[in-house]
């Protein structure tokens, strides 16, 4: 069984999102999603519209998604990659070299982003909505 591994917040759940964990489950049998704990949200000075379990909720209803565990660090990573035996680490291209460190452990993929969606994007354009 080949084990794929990414990481992410996944706020605004997204057509952009959808396509990526696909993607990413593609590229073996079971798809981990480390997903950003509001904690950890906070120490990189993000805040999601949704809470951890609401997030993880949404994450764990999609076909693409084995599992979803938290992701409190960023010094995590190997650490997850050798406790879940993982094949493949993914991320969009956006992180580009960025976690080559791990190629070492397994392989490492780049993805490349859907154009023109971002949750950014999204509330900004909700933002602007007038009611």
């Amino acid at each position: 069984m080949r084990r794929v591994i990414t990481y992410g917040t996944f706020d605004t759940l997204h057509f952009g999102h959808i396509r990526l964990l696909q993607r990413a489950r593609a590229l073996g049998d079971y798809l981990i999603v480390g997903l950003s704990s509001d904690e950890f949200n906070k120490k990189k000075d993000k805040k999601a519209f949704h809470s951890w379990s609401e997030r993880k909720y949404l994450l764990e209803a999609l076909r693409a998604v084995d599992l979803v565990i938290p992701e409190e660090s960023w010094e995590q990573k190997r650490k997850d990659v050798k406790l879940y035996h993982v094949n493949t680490f993914t991320m969009g291209d956006d992180w580009e070299n960025k976690f080559d460190f791990l190629s070492d452990l397994c392989d490492v993929v780049y993805l490349p982003r859907t154009r023109d969606i971002s949750s950014t994007t999204i509330r900004t354009a909700i933002g602007s909505l007038e009611c």
